[in-house]
């Protein structure tokens, strides 16, 4: 209507976890100001760099150099010559049991053992993040988080697997050299769960994979696309949880991460170094958190979900209102987050 106010805020539904979103736009940000200054975190340590100087209380699961797997001889040993490495967690916070047990107190409440493994993923360079890596190095780090999920999954009491990567001390990286986790649980992500559930209450409804369906629509209108190649899509939600995140996922319908051919790890080698090197270069190097959803490792059959890759940058601290409300507050549309990350990498 001519001389309606333009909305000072938009609320968004995310069709898949059900939840609304606040893009705060009456107090929106320009794309810039969202910059920090590159990140300084060469601090002095009182000891070594555990992951510089790898040692007998290090064991090895899976070591690569230079795209090449090399033989695990004993534990504490290490090559010169390593890239990339899984070892296991000094301090796991999931333990390996066959057969965890389950405990009650009173009427309401259930408890059981941490089942699980817990590894860490480790890049060479102390000094180099992910974003700055080569497209052939991070293609490196897929391929240790697929042979590492590949044989995690086959390990007892595993029903699923998450694989994250925390960047900067705001995002909760305590040791600064590059670094990811996995960790298995015998317990399903409740956001994964509820994801799921809804996918699969629209297949069932329209015969349709619901996330084909908005990815199709999201190459058609191309307003929130940072980047796409010939087997990913880089996009800032619809509904995005904080200003700047970005969803990587397949074009080809697939639940299962693990289920990734080499070809496809090359492409999702350039998507991830597209969408991190554009926050790294548009935000001033941001700390974020950067995590998997795929599907669980229980033997059933998921063709109604979508795996994908979702990056949040650290561009905002919740507050009371997210906090209480369970709604996050987001300060840029996601069309401008894109407009700009794609002006990065042009």
């Amino acid at each position: 209507m001519a001389g309606e106010k333009k909305l000072l805020s938009e609320l968004r539904y995310n069709v898949m976890s059900k939840d609304w979103v606040v893009i705060a736009t009456g107090r929106a940000k320009r794309p810039e100001m969202f910059r920090q200054n590159r990140r300084k975190e060469k601090e002095v340590l009182k000891s070594p760099c555990p992951f510089c100087k790898l040692g007998s209380e290090n064991e090895a699961t899976l070591i690569i150099s230079s795209g090449e797997k090399i033989s695990i001889k004993e534990k504490g040993r290490f090559p010169e010559n390593w890239t990339t490495l899984a070892i296991k967690n000094k301090y796991p916070a999931f333990a390996p049991i066959s057969n965890p047990r389950t405990r009650s107190e009173g009427e309401f409440y259930k408890s059981m053992d941490a089942a699980g493994y817990h590894e860490v993923v480790v890049t060479r360079d102390h000094d180099r993040s992910l974003a700055l890596l080569s497209i052939e190095r991070i293609k490196e780090v897929i391929d240790v988080y697929q042979q590492r999920y590949l044989e995690l999954m086959e390990k007892p009491s595993v029903r699923y697997i998450s694989i994250f990567h925390n960047h900067g001390k705001e995002a909760g990286a305590s040791i600064s050299h590059p670094h990811s986790q996995i960790i298995t649980t015998p317990l399903i992500d409740t956001d994964l769960e509820k994801a799921i559930s809804n996918a699969k209450a629209y297949y069932r409804k329209h015969k349709k994979n619901i996330y084909f369906l908005m990815d199709e629509w999201e190459r058609k209108s191309k307003k929130r696309i940072v980047f796409e190649n010939k087997d990913f899509l880089v996009l800032c939600p619809f509904a995005s949880k904080s200003a700047f995140e970005i969803i990587i996922s397949p074009k080809k319908p697939s639940p299962y991460f693990e289920r990734i051919s080499e070809k496809e790890k090359e492409s999702l080698a350039e998507a991830f170094k597209k969408a991190l090197y554009s926050l790294y270069k548009g935000l001033g190097d941001p700390a974020y958190n950067f995590y998997l959803h795929s599907a669980p490792c229980d033997n059933k059959e998921y063709g109604y979900y979508h795996w994908h890759w979702t990056i949040l940058p650290k561009t905002s601290i919740w507050a009371g209102f997210e906090l209480g409300a369970g709604m996050e507050i987001s300060t840029i549309e996601p069309e401008k987050a894109a407009a700009y990350l794609r002006k990065q990498i042009s």
